[in-house]
This record gives C-alpha cells, structure tokens and sequence, in this order.
C-alpha cells in the first residue's frame, strides 16, 4: 500500500495517571499536513487508585501474564474502552489510530518496558486500524524505549531557530534538543510531576498540586536535594531514561520529617535541577516546556531561573501543549506503518535507528 497523508488519531495515557489525551493528526510520518480536534478523558478516582496499584505490582511480574488473577485484565478493558471513548470525542473518520496504552514497567536496563492496552479490542470497537507497542523493538535492540517524541519534536519545530530545547514535564522529565544543523539529542532528566502528583494525593486529597500552590508554600531543604541529586542516574550520559518508581524509595526517605509544604518544595526543586542539568551540546536559545507540569507555576519559576534563554509554554509557537504527546502517536503510526525510525541513536542509544509499532487490523 502506497501511504500518502493519512488521518490518524493519537492517544497517550501517560505516567502521570492523569488520563488520556487524543489528538487528530493528518501526516505522512515525515510532514504535518494539518492539525485536528483534541481532547482530554480523566481517569475517575477509582481507576487512578487501581493503576497505581498495578504500578507497585508490575516490578515482580513477567511481562504479558496475567498476575493477580482477574486484576490485570480488569483494567486493561477499562483502560481501553475508556480509549475508545476518547477516540470518539475526536471523532471516528481516522484512518488509523496510534495507541500508546499505559506504561506499567519501564527497565531498558533488563530488555522490559510494558505498556497495557487491547489493541485488538480498540479496534474492534472503533473499527479503525491501530498501530501499538512502540517502545518493545527498540528496548529489544538494546536502546532505551524513551523517550519517543524527539523526531515528531523535530518536525513541529522545523522552522524555529536553533539550537533549541524542548522540555516534557509529565510525571517523567524528558528533553529534546535540536541543534542548527539537524542534530537531536534526547534524554529523561529525572522525575516530573509524578512525585509531586503523589504528594498531593497523600496531603491534599488532590491529584496534583494545582498551579503549583502547595510548593510555592514551602521552602526546598538544601540538604535534601543534594542526596536526591547525588543518586548515580545524573552522572550517566544521554541518551538514557527511567521508569516512573526509579527514585521513589530515595524520595521517600528524601523527604521524611519534613513539613509536607517543604517536602513539595523539594521535590519541585528536585525536578527543575534535574532538566536545568542535562547534558547538552551547545546552550539553547529558547527553552519550550510541555506536558501538565507547564501549567505547575512554581516549575515554571524554578526553570526560569536555571536558564538565561526565555523558559516558556510551547503554546508561546502556536503548539498545543495537552495535545502534544497524543499528536506524537498519531505521527509515529504513520511512520510505523511506512517503516520508518522511531528511534534514533541519539534519542535512545540504540546502535541504528530503529522502527517500530505493531499494527492490529479490524476483526469482527
């Protein structure tokens, strides 16, 4: 099949727990011809808590078994017929859907990532083609699976002056930079939203801490955030990436006995230090931020702080920051089906650059 423009849907459930995001996108894998409608779909309650809890349980489990009885099943329906709603607020004209599903377990280091979701059921339901497991050919080929959007990052800002940095606070830090002369480098940082997110949970019954509030009302312990920077992930270079749990047990102890407001404060402190530090080529002349944590004011404030380039929404150029991810899906499908890379060396460290995606028909 020749593949020229395609109408793709893209849907990502990211590791913060927040809910889904799917954004229409017409491309060819290469171009964007245009943008389309998006949208958000928050997990109730009661699924954030049972994903959580598959979080905690996905370190001891093998991949593609069903651990815990009926458990694993149970939300991996839930969480694809909650897709399938999100697919339909976009609307049902695609010509194919680009299904991230949710990261349970993330450990390039041992060859696993592990992303649930139903492709078969999405598409039954939805009765348009989709592509999925993106990230399991290049963690197979030795790379580290993460992060995926720098080669739709670097289609979006074809256009802008360079070297630039692009920054996705979700509950996972991770950075894109573009450099004059085509180059892309990529990386995690370190924790985003998520240990925040976790904090708010636990002291404010909230599921984030709203404008960044709650961290704004503490002050960051010095001490504190010096062991958190100290673990070994900071000296690696990039590329390199982490699962969401990575830094929990340190966190934990990190911030026990302090005032849960100075706790927050560390923990942004913490994330922002940890973009701000990234290894990169050449300084950038602009740094963009996507993802929830734009919307997190005292992140924003830490950031502006760390660099001497403007530190602004990536809406400042006309993107839109809630669809980005789910925009990225949708392109890498396409590419998937054209066999094109959705890794590169530089962005994954994996030794070539590397397709990927598995694509699942319509069946009755």
């Amino acid at each position: 099949m020749t593949i020229q423009t395609m109408r793709a849907i893209g849907l990502m459930s990211g590791t913060s727990l927040d809910g889904i995001d799917a954004a229409w996108l017409e491309t060819d894998g290469e171009t964007i011809a245009a943008f389309g409608p998006a949208a958000t779909l928050r997990y109730e309650d009661d699924f954030r808590a049972e994903l959580r809890r598959l979080l905690e349980l996905a370190p001891n489990l093998a991949p593609n078994l069903a651990p815990d009885g009926p458990f694993l099943r149970q939300v991996e329906e839930r969480l694809t017929r909650d897709h399938a709603i999100a697919v339909s607020v976009v609307g049902l004209g695609a010509d194919l859907i680009g299904f991230h599903g949710q990261t349970i377990l993330h450990q390039p280091e041992r060859h696993r990532t592990w992303q649930i979701g139903d492709a078969a059921l999405l598409a039954r339901i939805t009765r348009i083609p989709v592509v999925h497991d993106f990230r399991s050919a290049d963690v197979a080929a030795g790379g580290q699976g993460a992060p995926l959007a720098p080669l739709f990052h670097a289609a979006l800002a074809k256009a802008l002056p360079k070297p630039l940095l692009i920054v996705n606070i979700g509950g996972v830090a991770n950075i894109t930079w573009l450099g004059a002369d085509g180059e892309i480098l990529a990386c995690d940082t370190g924790p985003g939203n998520g240990p925040l997110d976790d904090l708010a949970q636990k002291y404010l019954g909230q599921p984030y801490d709203k404008d960044g509030a709650f961290a704004a009302s503490g002050r960051a312990c010095p001490a504190r955030l010096a062991a958190l920077l100290a673990h070994p992930y900071f000296a690696l270079p990039a590329p390199k990436s982490l699962d969401r749990l990575t830094f929990t047990s340190l966190i934990a102890h990190a911030t026990a006995n302090l005032a849960p407001a100075d706790a927050a404060a560390t923990l942004a402190a913490f994330a922002a230090t940890a973009i701000a530090s990234a290894p990169l080529p050449a300084p950038p002349l602009r740094v963009l931020v996507t993802g929830g944590g734009r919307h997190n004011a005292t992140l924003m404030r830490l950031l502006a702080e760390k660099f001497a380039v403007p530190v602004e929404p990536v809406e400042a150029v006309g993107w839109h920051g809630d669809a980005l991810e789910a925009q990225c899906f949708a392109y890498l499908a396409v590419r998937s089906l054209r066999g094109l890379p959705l890794s590169l060396p530089s962005t994954t460290g994996v030794a070539v650059p590397v397709t990927g995606g598995r694509y699942q028909g319509v069946t009755l």
